[in-house]
């Protein structure tokens, strides 16, 4: 932990701890409504889970900065249920159990470059590029005469998660994801 800050200080991207939990700040709006005093909106992303809590905070309330830093890592092979990445700079190999990684292991494919986030020396979390270039694994041909806009399919990628994707895509078509939705963004 590195200090005490108020409300006053947030700002987006901002790590705090909250009823012992480490979250980042999304989102906040300060609001003053007509009677009692001001109050900030808050949207938290839980810094070891993903998920995304909405929190009203008096104003004034204080809370502990988190000390997180990143590193670059390599991921270089799946070991059953869990991951093998190399540090970038010392070239050691970690191996992270499936459960801190969550939804990110849909879209980690061998020698991708991540960050790795930790919290006072701890690794929770991994950071994927925004966008990625996919190989499509497995998809169902489109039908000749559905040209109607909107119209999806499912599609597996090489990594062997599955997402939606519009009727012209093909199998070894190479797409671009959106890694923090698991949506379908353009032809590569």
């Amino acid at each position: 932990m590195l200090s005490t800050l108020s409300t006053s200080d947030f700002r987006n991207g901002l790590n705090i701890l909250v009823d012992g939990e480490p979250y980042q700040i999304a989102w906040f709006q300060n609001h003053k409504p007509g009677k009692g005093g001001a109050v900030m909106r808050v949207k938290l992303r839980h810094l070891k889970k993903g998920c995304i809590i909405e929190r009203t905070f008096k104003s004034g309330e204080k809370f502990e900065t988190l000390n997180i830093t990143k590193r670059k890592k390599q991921f270089l092979y799946k070991d059953g249920k869990n991951f093998n990445f190399m540090d970038m700079d010392t070239y050691e190999q970690i191996t992270v159990p499936k459960e801190i990684l969550g939804e990110t292991i849909n879209f980690l494919k061998e020698n991708l470059e991540i960050e790795a986030i930790y919290l006072e020396n701890e690794l929770i979390n991994i950071e994927l590029p925004i966008i990625m270039e996919m190989t499509i694994a497995q998809a169902e041909p489109g039908i000749k005469g559905d040209s109607v806009s909107n119209m999806t399919k499912t599609a597996k990628l090489e990594t062997g998660a599955n997402i939606r994707v519009p009727l012209f895509i093909k199998e070894g078509d190479k797409i671009k994801v959106d890694t923090r939705t698991g949506e379908y963004v353009e032809r590569a």
